[in-house]
């Protein structure tokens, strides 16, 4: 999310329905009725033109024949200033497929049903079934206000045959085999890289974070009132994390992740770091590549692994005057069969299950084998979402000042000196 629709997120006035409390709603006893009449339920998201979640809505429809589902399609970069400016004017969707970690930012200004009622008298979603870290996402001052249903892990790809030609056997492990791994990959006379870095807002930051957290640090204390990211834990990450841009095609720095997968495919770097989305661009994308690259858990610090996590969920907006039907829709969704279709058993869906019984199954690993190293680096996933109103903020000078750290402009220590001079400056 951009820091403006973050601002804009985090200035929401609180607002509920209905006369009743979003942490009112769902109160009773055994599973939630169906309802008498005919109700329509809007449901916001950029997936529903996509034939899994079309499937899924039909089959919903048929069991439930008194629910209909609206669909209201929104581009994914702009579902968040949307949703914003709707509940702001009092005309928000009943349901919402968003960005996990917006969750806790729209449930701190009261804009989500508390679901905790619903998920007491659930028979098939039950709070304690979701990874752990995935939960976080959902949870705002111990309630849980949505429901993960996707998500996926930051993990290493690296090319095969570029390993091979480089004398390379088998992905790196340990901080210091990256390196090595990077600079037998890097010939500048041959336009051939090992790692692939980019200093667009946010990417410098996230992408260090996956080093911060196996280096031991943290970017801010659990109270949100200390800033930790210049700790010595967090420059040791960062001066491992700068160093290397000497071994990354410079012309790719001010790309963003997605733009730079082009470095991957075609054979200019050897090793990139992503999410499991990436599997799923690569196979459609670049066919021609198949065979030719694998996955691997991110190599582990001092601090043992750690790396980033992301996913999407389905919420409740408080303004909702069908609550029950919008509950009995997304509980049906979250059904552990109907999640394992819309990830890993979709037909080029590579991302993973937040439920842990799917994502320790078997089947999931024999149906998408590419996702192996995704769902063990899931067991080490982090939530880099920080609800304080002034994060975006932050992290954007947090951003900025790594960017001049990987152009030579300062060192790494210099860029989280400086970062975190204007975060307290903030905090104040």
């Amino acid at each position: 999310m951009t820091a403006a629709a973050s601002a804009a997120l985090l200035a929401l006035v609180a607002c509920s329905s209905g006369g009743s409390s979003s942490t009112d709603r769902g109160a009773g006893e055994g599973p939630v009725p169906e309802p008498t009449a005919q109700v329509t339920i809007s449901f916001a998201s950029w997936v529903a033109a996509i034939p899994e979640m079309k499937e899924l809505i039909q089959k919903f429809e048929t069991e439930h024949p008194n629910i209909k589902i609206q669909a209201q399609n929104v581009p994914a970069e702009e579902a968040n200033e949307k949703l914003t400016a709707q509940v702001a004017g009092g005309n928000p969707p009943d349901v919402a497929y968003l960005d996990a970690s917006t969750v806790a930012a729209f449930a701190s200004r009261k804009a989500l049903v508390n679901l905790d009622n619903y998920i007491r008298r659930s028979e098939v979603v039950k709070a304690d079934a979701y990874v752990p870290a995935f939960k976080t996402f959902t949870t705002f001052e111990n309630g849980m206000y949505g429901l993960p249903f996707d998500g996926e892990s930051t993990a290493l790809f690296y090319r095969t045959d570029m390993f091979s030609a480089a004398g390379l056997t088998k992905p790196p492990t340990t901080w210091e085999e990256y390196e090595a791994a990077a600079k037998a990959l890097t010939d500048p006379a041959e336009r051939t890289y090992g790692h692939a870095m980019f200093t667009s807002s946010p990417e410098a930051a996230y992408y260090w974070y996956p080093w911060l957290w196996q280096a031991g640090g943290k970017v801010l204390s659990d109270d949100g009132k200390e800033v930790l990211f210049n700790s010595a834990e967090a420059k040791r990450a960062a001066e491992f994390y700068v160093n290397l841009a000497k071994y990354a095609p410079k012309d790719y720095l001010t790309s963003n992740s997605y733009d730079g997968r082009q470095a991957f495919a075609n054979g200019q770097v050897g090793m990139y770091v992503a999410g499991s989305w990436f599997a799923g661009t690569l196979t459609d994308e670049f066919p021609a590549i198949n065979g030719k690259w694998a996955t691997a858990p991110l190599p582990q610090g001092s601090a043992g692994c750690g790396t980033t996590i992301a996913g999407d969920a389905l919420v409740i907006f408080s303004q909702s005057r069908n609550s029950d039907a919008a509950w009995k829709f997304i509980e049906f969704l979250s059904k552990p069969d109907n999640v394992a279709f819309w990830t890993y058993k979709s037909k080029d869906g590579t991302t993973l299950p937040p439920i842990t019984s799917l994502l320790d199954s078997p089947d999931l690993v024999a149906t998408k084998p590419v996702l192996k190293g995704f769902a063990e680096a899931m067991k080490c996933g982090v939530s880099n979402v920080i609800v304080h109103p002034d994060w975006p903020k932050i992290e954007e000078g947090l951003n900025e000042q790594l960017a001049k750290a990987i152009y030579g402009e300062q060192t790494a220590a210099q860029a989280l000196d400086n970062a975190a001079s204007e975060a307290e400056k903030i905090l104040r």
